[in-house]
C-alpha cells in the first residue's frame, strides 16, 4: 500500500510553508509542497525536504530526566517529575516571590501552541518576566513600530514596483511567501526594481538593480542619506503626508541638514548610485521594504529601523497594493508590557527582557535576581551571546526546568528535562501570520503518535497547573457539561465561569484544554486554546473575518479545525490599513525625539569599533543553503559546507596568508575557535562571516560525538548591544583571524 499524503508545514523559518508528507515506519519518507496551502501554494525550499532529520534522530529524549548531585542524569517517571517540579516552583514563589521565576522561549518556528499553555502555569505562579529569540532580533523595530503606528508591518513584495531589502537575503532566509518565485518575477520584470543594502554580495544582491554595498555597520548613514534625498529633491508624497501623518516637518528639518555626499562617503556607497536608488523609490507607484538581522543585530539597529520606515512613509507607500501594511493576527507575538528588568534596569520592550542581560539578571546577589527559570523549546545556552556567561548563570539557578525534544546545551544545565513530542507528533500552529490583505492560519494535525515517553506541551503544562492546585476539578465540571452541548452553550458557560472566578481567569488555556479539549477530534485537544483566539479575532476584525467566509468566532474555529492545509481567516480591503493604526486619530506619528537626536548625531561620522588587536568585522549567524535553526541537530542533512566555513575576502586572505579550504583561528574578546576557510569575492576586505546552526554536538551512527563547525556565541559578547533594545551586535563582532600552522597554502577564491 502507498502511504497517504498528509498535510502539515515546514518548521524551519517563519514562513512555515505548507507541505504534504508520506509517513512510513515513523519516517517522513516523502515531502513536497502543499498546493492547497493559502500562502505558499505548493512552494517550498530545499530545507523542508530534509525534515526527517529533525523528526528521527538520536538526540530525541524519551523520558523525564533529573540531575543527580554529581551532575549526571537519571530517568524518572512523569508523575514524579510533575510533583517535584511543581513543588520546586512553589518553593521559589513562596520564598522569594513569583517574579523571581524567569521564562525563556515559548516555541520555535511553527511551535507556538505550547507557549500559550505555558503562560497559564506562569500566571498561576505569579511569574512576570520572560524573553525569547525575538528579543535578540526584533524588539528595536517593535519599539519604533509601536510609536509610529502601533503594530507590525509587512511589505507586499508580490505586487511591489520597488522592493527594498536591508540586511536581508530572502533568497536564502525566505521570510515571505514563495520568496524565490517572487524574487525571480521581480528580476525578470523590466518595470520593477530591487534594491539591496548589504555589505555582502548575497544571492539576492546579485539579482538586484541597485546593490548599495555599505561598509559593515554603516547602514544608518546610507538610510539617512536616502531619506534625505527624498526630502531634499522633493520626492515626498505630500497629499499622503498631509492626510495621514503627524510630525512630518520636524523630521524633514533634520533630513535637510544631512550632507548626502558626506554620508555616502561614510558608508562607502557611490553617491550617484545612492541617489539613483532613492529616486527610484521616490518615483515608484508602490514600494515594499524588509529589514532583517543584517541591520537588526548591528550598530545603530533601532535607528536603522526608524530610518528605513521613513523611505516608505515619506513616499506614501502604505495602505495601497504593493506597499507596506499593518495586518491582522491570531495571537500577538509582542505584548504591550513595558518597563525595566529587575536587576540591570534594561528596557523591557514588547514584554521581553533583552536576552543579552539575562546572565547579569542571575549572576548577582541582588534581592530581585532571577532564582529559577523555565526554558521551553529554546536553547539560550547556545543561541544567546556569550555562551560561557549563560552557562555559568544557568548553573547558579536554584531551579532550571527545560521542556524540549532533545538534550540540548541548555538542557544539560537543567535540574529537570521534560521530553516533548515533536512538532509532527502533536497538533501545532504558528502565530507568524503577517500577510495582507488576506491573512492565513494553519492548524497542523499530528502525523504520528507521540514517541513513547514523550508528551505534547499542552499536556505537560496542564499536569503542572493541576499540581499547583489553583483550580478544583469541581470548578471545571459545569464547563465539561456545557462543552458536551455544543459551542454556543460552552461559550456562554465559559464567559460566566471566568468572569466569576479570578483564579480560573488566570489560567484560561488550561481551562480550555481540560474542558473543551476532550470534545475536539482525536489528537486535536491541544487546539482548545485556539477557540479562545478565534473568538477574539472575530471581535477584533469582524468585517474582515466575515469577508473571509466566517460568520463568527465559532464558525472560524470550525473552519480552522476542518482545514488541514490552512485557512484564510481575514480578508481586508486596502483602505482598512488605516483603521489598524492604533493611535486614536489613526494617523502615523512620525516624530520620535530619541531617533531624531540619533539621526543628528550621525553627522560626526561612524565610530571605529574595530581595533588593531581585532581589526576584522565578524558577522555570525549567516543564513546559507544548508543552515537552519537549532532543531536540526543531525548534521547529515547538509550536502555542502559541512564544516560551516569562515568566509573571508580575497584581499584579507592574501594579507593573512589564508588558504581556501585551510584552517584558521578566529579570536574575539569573548573567545576563539578554529574554522575552515572559504575565500570569496562576495566579502568586502575587513569583513568575515560564520553561519548559523553549527557547533551543536551529535552522536553519529558509530556512537562518536561530533561537533561540526563553530558555535557562534562562543565568540560574541553580551556587552555589545543596542542602547535602546539591548539587541546583540552579532553582525559586528571585532575579531582577529590567523592561519593555523600548516594551512598557509596559496589563495584562490569563489564568487
Amino acid at each position: 500500500m502507498v502511504a497517504e499524503w498528509q498535510s502539515t508545514a515546514c518548521v524551519l523559518c517563519e514562513c512555515n510553508c505548507g507541505i504534504v508528507v508520506q509517513v512510513e515506519d515513523r519516517a517522513l519518507a516523502r515531502i513536497r509542497g502543499d498546493k492547497n496551502h493559502p500562502a505558499s501554494q505548493g512552494y517550498t525550499c530545499n530545507k523542508a525536504l530534509r525534515l526527517d532529520h529533525y523528526q528521527n534522530n538520536r538526540a530525541r529524549l524519551t523520558s523525564p530526566m533529573r540531575r543527580r548531585a554529581d551532575g549526571s542524569y537519571e530517568e524518572i517517571d512523569w508523575d514524579t517529575a510533575i510533583v517535584e517540579i511543581a513543588e520546586g516552583f512553589k518553593h521559589i514563589r513562596d520564598s522569594y516571590g513569583g517574579d523571581k521565576i524567569f521564562y525563556y522561549g515559548g516555541g520555535g518556528q511553527g511551535n507556538h501552541l505550547g507557549g500559550a499553555y505555558g503562560g497559564a502555569f506562569l500566571k498561576a505562579l505569579g511569574a512576570k518576566y520572560r524573553s525569547n529569540a525575538l528579543a535578540q532580533e526584533k524588539t528595536g523595530e517593535a519599539w519604533v513600530d509601536a510609536q509610529l503606528y502601533g503594530g507590525h508591518t509587512r511589505g507586499e513584495f508580490e505586487h511591489a514596483e520597488v522592493s527594498v531589502f536591508i540586511g536581508k537575503n530572502p533568497w536564502m532566509s525566505q521570510s515571505f511567501p514563495r520568496a524565490r518565485v517572487v524574487l525571480n518575477e521581480i528580476a525578470k520584470d523590466p518595470l520593477r526594481s530591487m534594491i539591496v543594502i548589504d555589505p555582502v554580495v548575497t544571492d539576492t544582491a546579485k539579482m538586484s538593480d541597485f546593490h548599495l554595498r555599505v561598509r559593515p555597520g554603516t547602514d544608518a548613514w546610507c538610510l539617512a542619506a536616502m531619506a534625505a534625498v527624498l526630502v531634499q529633491e522633493n520626492l515626498c508624497n505630500e497629499a499622503f503626508l498631509a492626510e495621514h501623518v503627524h510630525g512630518t516637518e520636524v523630521v524633514r528639518d533634520a533630513l535637510r541638514e544631512v550632507s548626502v555626499r558626506d554620508y555616502a562617503l561614510h558608508c562607502g556607497v557611490d553617491e550617484e548610485l545612492l541617489r539613483s536608488a532613492a529616486r527610484r523609490i521616490g518615483t515608484a507607484d508602490s514600494v515594499a521594504v524588509f529589514e532583517d538581522l543584517g541591520v537588526q543585530q548591528a550598530p545603530n539597529s533601532t535607528l536603522c529601523s526608524y530610518l528605513n520606515k521613513l523611505l516608505w512613509i515619506f513616499t506614501g507607500n502604505f495602505g495601497k497594493k504593493g506597499g507596506q501594511h499593518l495586518h491582522s493576527s491570531v495571537a500577538p507575538l509582542f505584548s504591550t508590557v513595558s518597563g525595566r528588568s529587575p536587576v540591570t534596569g534594561a528596557p523591557i520592550i514588547a514584554g521581553l527582557v533583552p536576552s543579552n542581560v539575562v546572565p547579569e539578571e542571575i549572576l548577582t546577589d541582588h534581592p530581585d535576581r532571577f532564582r529559577a527559570m523555565i526554558v521551553e523549546s529554546a536553547n539560550p545556552a547556545h543561541s544567546v551571546a556569550d555562551s560561557a556567561a549563560c552557562a555559568e548563570a544557568f548553573r547558579s539557578l536554584e531551579l532550571l526546568v527545560v521542556v524540549d525534544v532533545a538534550m540540548t546545551e541548555t538542557a544539560r544545565l537543567a535540574h529537570y528535562v521534560l521530553p516533548a513530542a515533536s512538532q509532527y507528533e502533536k497538533v501545532e500552529a504558528t502565530f507568524f501570520n503577517f500577510e495582507f490583505p488576506h491573512n492565513g492560519f494553519h492548524l497542523r494535525r499530528p502525523l504520528l503518535d507521540p514517541l513513547p515517553g514523550t508528551l505534547p506541551e499542552p499536556e505537560i503544562w496542564a499536569r503542572l497547573v493541576h499540581a499547583l492546585g489553583v483550580i478544583d476539578d469541581a470548578d471545571l465540571r459545569p464547563l465539561h457539561e456545557a462543552a458536551a452541548q455544543g459551542r454556543d452553550a460552552f461559550a456562554k458557560a465559559f464567559l460566566n465561569a471566568v468572569s466569576a472566578n479570578p483564579a480560573m481567569a488566570r489560567v484560561v488555556p488550561y481551562v480550555l484544554y481540560r474542558t473543551l479539549g476532550p470534545t475536539l477530534p482525536d489528537g486535536l485537544a491541544g487546539a482548545a486554546a485556539v477557540w479562545g483566539l478565534a473568538q477574539k479575532v472575530a471581535m477584533t476584525y469582524p468585517d474582515a473575518v466575515r469577508r473571509a467566509g466566517h460568520a463568527d468566532g465559532n464558525a472560524l474555529f470550525d473552519a480552522i479545525l476542518n482545514s488541514p492545509s490552512g485557512v484564510t481567516f481575514t480578508a481586508h480591503n486596502y483602505e482598512d490599513d488605516f483603521a489598524l493604526i492604533t493611535h486614536a486619530d489613526h494617523k502615523i506619528a512620525l516624530e520620535i525625539p530619541e531617533m531624531l537626536a540619533n539621526l543628528r548625531a550621525l553627522a560626526a561620522g561612524p565610530h571605529q569599533l574595530t581595533t588593531s588587536e581585532f581589526p576584522i568585522v565578524l558577522s555570525v549567524g549567516e543564513r546559507r543553503a544548508y543552515t537552519a535553526n537549532d532543531i536540526f541537530r543531525d548534521p547529515s542533512w547538509r550536502k555542502r559546507d559541512t564544516d560551516g566555513a569562515l568566509r573571508v575576502s580575497v584581499e584579507d586572505a592574501q594579507h593573512l596568508g589564508l588558504a581556501d579550504g585551510g584552517r584558521a583561528r578566529v579570536t574575539t574578546a569573548a573567545g576563539s575557535a578554529e574554522a575552515t576557510i572559504e575565500i570569496t569575492e562576495t566579502m568586502l576586505p575587513g569583513h568575515a562571516a560564520l553561519p548559523n546552526g553549527f557547533g551543536l554536538d551529535y552522536v553519529d551512527a558509530d556512537g562518536r560525538t561530533i561537533v561540526p563547525g563553530v558555535a557562534p556565541n562562543m565568540l560574541t559578547s553580551t556587552d555589545w548591544r543596542d542602547s535602546y533594545a539591548g539587541t546583540p551586535w552579532h553582525k559586528h563582532v571585532p575579531a582577529r583571524i590567523e592561519a593555523c600552522v600548516g594551512s598557509e597554502v596559496g589563495v584562490s577564491s569563489r564568487s
